[in-house]
């Protein structure tokens, strides 16, 4: 019990997207700890299976009491086998499969002084308040970071004590902040303006360095300065009076500095807590739940048992109970005579006896991570205290529900709160579940505690078309290692099987979209109440909106990215519709930026990506397309298919010279990367330098290399440099792979191999331009194309006819040199620019583009959703019902609001919003079908709508300002569709779907959508 592991080495495949959350210093002081979890209930049960899921070093189960009924509806890892069982035992096996790194055990005694101090975190679940303030003085005393989590039906609390003196190595999830500078003033203060740029600026008080600065080189790389921010792009840096003139170039950038916390113990807390929240009016509701916690737990002393489910007497026996406490103390001690909100108080009372699976997956992925902080560090923990609440669940007209009494049924939990009636219409709902990623998983679970589709005529259909790899392990908890390589979907819905029998789920391996329509269409989700989108792309949840919003179903849509996470609800008629945003990882890049001004490392390892292609994978595949097809004239574009844009020249350029010499030998391959890295990192950079020497001047006397624009110096190769030895041994590996030659990883034959070879002559670029923007480039790129295709013309005519190998990059594999070859040409790129380099781990971050992601925000995200689909299922018909809600666990914020109302847009005398369309009734039997013209006629009649245009997707069938499409006025309208796009109507097809204009409209009035039925 409370034994750690001494291996501290990081999985990196599994753990590689949670380490762009915590760094590596955090995840291995998290590997050294132990905790310990008491109470394994359905709150328990998920703090633990988050834990393990992040890879603390040991974790202990403490509970001695046996499994329920009421326990089912939210802890996962028991069944109605189980019943009878100890908890913590029941729950070990199925948490050790989680993750075999983490010592899992279990402990039922008490928890004395000398059990309290083996762990370094203590949280207690399932406890009395004489418990809390036990264990709490106890590891208050020993150093033991103590912490009480507690949910009673839709409420939740949360209580951190992390001892007098707790350090925060790194405070804040964030990139440390780095700007380019512009200029710096000689003076007392000395004022530093940085240039204007995207993202995160400066903090007043934040304390920073310098580097690569030229003139005032003092500053370079100085201990840290404190900085005071005079307006978004000028900072005092302190006295910089007799520092030399600053000339140009140079970074300032943040230094995150550790933080000392002190934290009260429990019984100093209890009556003047320190609560988060994130109004004042959220925090006057939250005092008022801590005092309806501590009557509770008196009412718990007096009686024995929990206020009765909706039993009013019961209630107002709490509400007395809170009003005989002595009021809290504020911050300076004084008495808050605040009024008793007694409904909130009542509420609470009628619905604490339930035990929920949302609520407890919102408290249990938020006390997971105060643990993780408490062991590792980083980020900033709660001060102290925070409550949460959804009493908004409960049914609008405020009514209690019929039959909330307990059952011996594994709903028992849930039923307690909503009532019998609602959990058999949970059972008969028919959902659609977008994904079955990490989010995915969570949704699954929360599914079959709550019974949704569990009962007759119900189901939920899952669909991922992706399969489990290995970094899914870390949070994605329905796989386990011998299900990689399996499909997500299938593996889940088993999973969830397991979890509850009754469910009824069904898997499917597409991807939804245009092509899949016909397995998504008209009866698919006609048949569905809801959809749920567990996607992580704002272009794939984008149409999944649409497809809810044209069939009219709620949406419940959620995301996370490191310890943020959003989620939200969309319902037909009272919300307003989901708005995808743009991918931010979709940043293009100027290819002028890339190849002569880079100031970045965000540009240098694009750089590096696109020299991966030209060098390792285009010429290869232009070769092989050349012996498989030939070289026919007017038909050199087919051998660039897939090439985009500018880069297409460069890659022409490449080939025409990669094909003349090929390689023989591992020592051709090894002395071509030389010729490569000095071509590379001196002698393109001396080009540069003739075009646009150090000292050039605009005509208005602004220096050519300011802002932006970083002078580079040409490197020498140095033999006993890694950055400069890792290049050649990786391009020369990859040369020889493409070529379809055995390379070599000896690093020691390399070094003699290179100094036997003769150094490169310097082959300057005479003839070709420097380009400052990219449409200089294009326009000259249309001169240069056929030069460099004669010459690559001419090479493959003499090409000795085998095929090469083109290499296709995958970076996750470390044995394959591919992230090798981006890193070091990255890093030297960034040398020769003075840009500070970045480690394998942050290239491979922002080359694949990888979103952070870490179990906890997980869990919390899929909770909010989990309340979110409570109210769609009850159908509540209030706006003020729903929230959207926005979480930084690292700070920690948790903010909920209301969704805005569907927005109105009005024409002449009709008014309408996103939730509505315009129907046409299908033909009557025996009647013939409308024509275009009686199409026209009828929204001119019925709605008072004079057409002008009308299309179909983008085919346009009607326009009164193109006379050719008058002619199909007389035609019916199935006949123009056919006409104008050549396309039959499906089989089973119910409706067409037309876009209208009318005559003066205004410029952003979008019209209903026209559904035109057939039949």
């Amino acid at each position: 019990m409370g034994t750690s592991k001494t291996r501290l080495d990081i999985d990196e495949q599994r753990y590689s997207r949670q380490m762009y959350v915590l760094g590596t210093d955090a995840m291995r002081r998290q590997q050294k700890s132990s905790m310990l979890v008491s109470g394994m209930k359905g709150l328990g049960v998920e703090i633990a299976k988050n834990l393990v899921l992040t890879g603390v070093g040991a974790l202990t189960l403490h509970d001695p009491s046996p499994t329920c009924w009421m326990d089912l509806a939210s802890q996962f890892f028991l069944s109605e086998e189980d019943i009878g069982r100890n908890r913590a035992q029941a729950s070990l096996p199925r948490l050790k499969q989680l993750n075999r790194d983490v010592c899992i055990n279990t402990y039922e005694g008490p928890l004395t002084e000398t059990v309290l101090r083996r762990f370094q975190v203590v949280i207690l679940t399932d406890s009395t308040l004489e418990e809390q303030l036990q264990v709490g003085k106890l590891c208050h005393e020993h150093g033991v970071r103590f912490l009480v989590a507690s949910t009673r039906g839709l409420v939740g609390q949360l209580f951190c004590d992390f001892g007098e003196k707790f350090t925060i190595h790194d405070p804040s999830e964030d990139e440390p902040v780095e700007k380019s500078i512009r200029q710096i003033s000689q003076d007392s203060p000395g004022v530093l303006t940085v240039l204007e740029e995207d993202g995160r600026g400066l903090q007043d008080g934040a304390w920073v360095t310098f580097s690569g600065i030229e003139g005032m080189t003092e500053l370079n790389h100085c201990d840290p300065r404190r900085i005071r921010v005079l307006d978004r792009w000028t900072v005092e840096i302190g006295d910089t009076s007799a520092f030399s003139p600053y000339l140009r170039s140079g970074v300032i950038t943040e230094v995150k500095k550790p933080q000392t916390r002190s934290y009260e113990a429990l019984s100093l807390s209890l009556c003047r807590p320190r609560i988060v929240a994130p109004s004042p009016k959220e925090k006057q509701r939250a005092r008022c739940l801590h005092q309806a916690f501590r009557a509770l737990h008196k009412y718990q002393a007096q009686t024995g048992r929990l206020p009765r489910p909706w039993h009013l007497g019961d209630a107002n026996e709490l509400v007395d109970l809170v009003q005989g406490l002595e009021p809290l103390q504020g911050n300076n001690d004084q008495k808050l005579n605040e009024p008793l909100d007694e409904a909130l108080v009542r509420e609470f009372a009628m619905t604490c006896t339930g035990d929920l699976s949302p609520i407890n997956s919102v408290l249990g992925g938020m006390a997971a991570q105060e643990m993780l902080k408490a062991a590792s560090g980083k980020f900033m923990p709660l001060d102290q205290w925070l409550y949460f609440d959804a009493l908004e669940c409960l049914p609008e007209d405020g009514k209690p529900p019929l039959r909330s009494e307990a059952r011996d049924c594994r709903y028992d939990g849930q039923i307690a709160v909503f009532g019998d009636d609602f959990q058999k219409k949970l059972g008969t709902q028919r959902y659609f579940l977008v994904g079955a990623g990490a989010i995915g998983c969570e949704m699954l679970k929360t599914f079959a505690m709550l019974g949704l589709g569990a009962g007759q005529g119900g189901g939920v259909t899952v669909t991922d078309m992706d399969i489990i790899e290995h970094s899914n392990l870390s949070r994605q908890f329905l796989f386990r290692s011998e299900d990689l390589k399996k499909p997500k979907s299938e593996v889940a819905a088993l999973a969830v099987k397991g979890m509850n029998p009754a469910l009824s789920v069904t898997a499917h391996t597409n991807e939804l979209g245009s092509d899949t329509e016909h397995i998504y269409g008209d009866d698919f989700f006609s048949s569905l109440d809801g959809v749920v989108s567990a996607l992580d792309s704002f272009k794939a949840r984008g149409y999944v909106s649409k497809r809810c919003v044209h069939y009219l179903k709620p949406m419940l849509e959620s995301g996370t990215q490191g310890t943020r996470g959003s989620a939200a609800v969309f319902v037909p008629s009272i919300t307003e519709q989901y708005t995808p945003s743009e991918d931010g990882n979709e940043t293009a890049h100027q290819v002028c930026t890339l190849r002569y001004f880079p100031s970045t490392i965000e540009h240098t390892l694009q750089w590096a990506r696109n020299e991966f292609e030209g060098l390792f994978r285009w010429p290869a595949e232009i070769m092989n397309r050349y012996l498989q097809e030939g070289l026919s004239s007017g038909r050199e574009s087919d051998l660039f298919e897939g090439m985009e844009g500018l880069q297409t020249l460069d890659y022409l350029r490449t080939a025409s010279t990669s094909f003349l010499t090929p390689p023989r030998c591992w020592r051709d391959c090894v002395a071509w990367a030389r010729d490569r890295w000095q071509d590379c990192f001196h002698d393109s950079i001396i080009h540069i330098l003739q075009y646009y020497p150090q000292d050039k001047v605009h005509e208005e006397g602004v220096p050519f290399w300011s802002g932006t624009k970083r002078c580079p110096q040409p490197l020498e190769f140095d033999i006993h440099r890694d950055t400069h030895l890792n290049y050649i041994l990786a391009a020369a590996n990859l040369y020889a792979k493409t070529h379809v030659l055995q390379g070599s990883k000896d690093r020691d034959e390399l070094r003699v191999m290179l100094q036997e070879l003769p150094a490169p002559d310097c082959q300057l670029r005479v003839h070709m331009p420097i380009f400052a923007n990219d449409q200089e480039l294009e326009q000259d790129s249309a001169e240069w194309a056929p030069t460099h295709l004669q010459k690559l013309r001419s090479a493959l005519a003499r090409w000795p006819g085998t095929s090469l190998e083109p290499q296709q990059f995958e970076m996750d594999d470390d044995s394959n040199f591919h992230m090798d070859f981006i890193v070091a040409a990255s890093n030297l790129r960034a040398e020769n620019y003075g840009i500070p380099p970045a480690d394998r781990s942050k290239s491979k971050k922002i080359v694949g583009k990888i979103i952070p992601a870490i179990a906890t925000t997980t869990a919390v995200v899929a909770g909010l959703v989990g309340l979110e689909l409570y109210k769609t299922v009850m159908g509540h018909q209030r706006l003020s019902s729903y929230r959207h809600s926005y979480l930084h666990l690292a700070v920690p914020r948790l903010s909920r609001c209301v969704p805005e109302a569907p927005h109105v847009q009005q024409y002449r005398d009709m008014t309408w919003t996103c939730w509505h369309r315009l129907t046409v009734p299908a033909p009557a039997p025996g009647q013939p079908e409308m024509t275009l013209k009686d199409l026209l006629t009828y929204l001119q009649e019925k709605h008072d709508l004079p057409v002008t245009m009308l299309l179909l997707d983008s085919y346009l069938l009607y326009s009164r300002r193109r006379p050719e499409t008058q002619q199909n006025l007389q035609l019916r309208v199935t006949e123009v569709v056919h006409k104008v796009t050549g396309k039959e109507s499906k089989v089973g097809q119910k409706e067409l779907v037309f876009e209208i204009g009318c005559e003066d409209e205004a410029d952003d009035t979008t019209f209903p959508p026209l559904h035109y039925c057939l039949c």
